[in-house]
């Protein structure tokens, strides 16, 4: 995707709702891989280290928490390691399994990635009314959860206290700047 300001293919005012949404997306996880990468972490590191905050585990376990292939954790755990984030040492009971975990350091770090709300931080500084995106957001995964069957977990459908929404417009009400109450 090239992201230079150059024109693309396309107008990307008429691109589908998809393409926006999936660039979007992509633009996001960029930024916060950056902003990871410069403090020694990566997402995959980041989940460790919250699941490390309940106490050392194994690498298939923190695998499966993350997400990742057993490959794919030993190279993230090599990386928080050189970070000093975490330990790895022996299993006693079973010398083959490797027992991981978290340094003063790598909690630190977790506590510090977590408080800086970086996140949240690079999509709601280019948003008039995050609050309003949340609820949508929330709906379209809602929606495409049941359309396959699934239900949302009740965390992500319990809204975070806040003003109500404001009300829907009716097909015969003007939207937008020039709705007036």
């Amino acid at each position: 995707m090239d992201t230079s300001g150059q024109d693309v293919p396309g107008d990307a005012a008429e691109w589908p709702l998809g393409r926006l949404l999936s660039t979007a997306a992509r633009l996001v996880e960029q930024d916060w891989n950056s902003w990871l990468a410069s403090r020694g972490m990566t997402h995959a590191g980041l989940l460790a280290l919250h699941m490390l905050g309940t106490g050392p585990h194994t690498q298939r376990e923190l695998a499966a928490a993350s997400m990742v292939e057993e490959q794919t954790i030993s190279r993230v755990l090599d990386r928080l390691e050189r970070a000093g984030h975490v330990t790895r040492e022996r299993d006693p009971a079973d010398r083959r399994r490797l027992i991981v975990g978290s340094t003063p350091a790598g909690q630190q770090a977790y506590r510090a990635a977590t408080e800086a709300d970086i996140a949240n931080t690079i999509i709601t500084r280019w948003l008039d009314e995050p609050e309003a995106f949340r609820r949508m957001l929330i709906q379209l995964i809602a929606g495409l959860l049941a359309a396959r069957g699934e239900e949302a977990p009740h965390s992500l459908l319990a809204q975070p206290p806040g003003p109500d929404p404001p009300p829907r417009a009716t097909a015969n009400e003007p939207t937008g700047p020039d709705r007036h109450p």
